[in-house]
């Protein structure tokens, strides 16, 4: 029987969610399938991949054959590599004290690089966001400029209207008075 290393999506529309399992290549892309060797969210950024590395190595040495995608999620979480040291280790190139050292200097060295990126990432994400509440900032501070500069004009317009007003309607009251004392 020939066995696939594969993605079956779960998930909802727009949404995709993996499980990474070990299937046999004639069943359906969602069906049946052999053992769940991990899970794969590419919603997330980075991409979160949670895989048992021990059961998908030992699926890789019992003759199973990734597909691509799930060949580049197994080597990005080292399963391709622990799968080449251990042939290394019955070959006897190395042992397995050498090969376990490598395994876990590379594990650390993706760990950092993860990290880096996950850092630059939210480093990103307050940048922009800073950046947003400061222009949000001066829109707000022009728009009540902008009022305080209308409701100056506004009250410097209706002065020199009140006087003009009152001035023409003192000559008028003047004028009554004289017309009253003429009478």
């Amino acid at each position: 029987m020939p066995v696939k290393i594969r993605l079956q999506r779960h998930g909802k529309k727009g949404k995709p969610f993996y499980w990474v399992v070990a299937a046999d290549s004639r069943s359906k892309r969602d069906g049946k399938f052999l053992e769940k060797l991990g899970t794969y969210n590419p919603n997330t950024n980075p991409a979160t991949i949670d895989l048992n590395l021990d059961t998908t190595v030992q699926w890789l040495h019992n003759g199973a054959q990734p597909t691509d995608t799930a060949k580049a999620i197994l080597s990005y979480k080292g399963a391709l590599l622990k799968h080449h040291l251990d042939g290394g280790v019955r070959k006897g190139a190395l042992t397995q004290e050498q090969a376990d050292a490598k395994l876990a200097a590379w594990m650390e060295e993706k760990a950092t690089k993860v990290d880096a990126k996950k850092e630059g990432l939210s480093n990103a994400d307050a940048e922009a966001r800073a950046k947003a509440l400061a222009a949000e900032k001066k829109v707000n501070d022009d728009r009540v400029a902008a009022a305080k500069k209308a409701e100056a004009d506004a009250i410097a317009a209706e002065a020199p209207a009140e006087s003009e007003e009152a001035a023409t309607e003192e000559p008028t009251a003047t004028e009554e008075n004289n017309e009253e004392t003429q009478a």
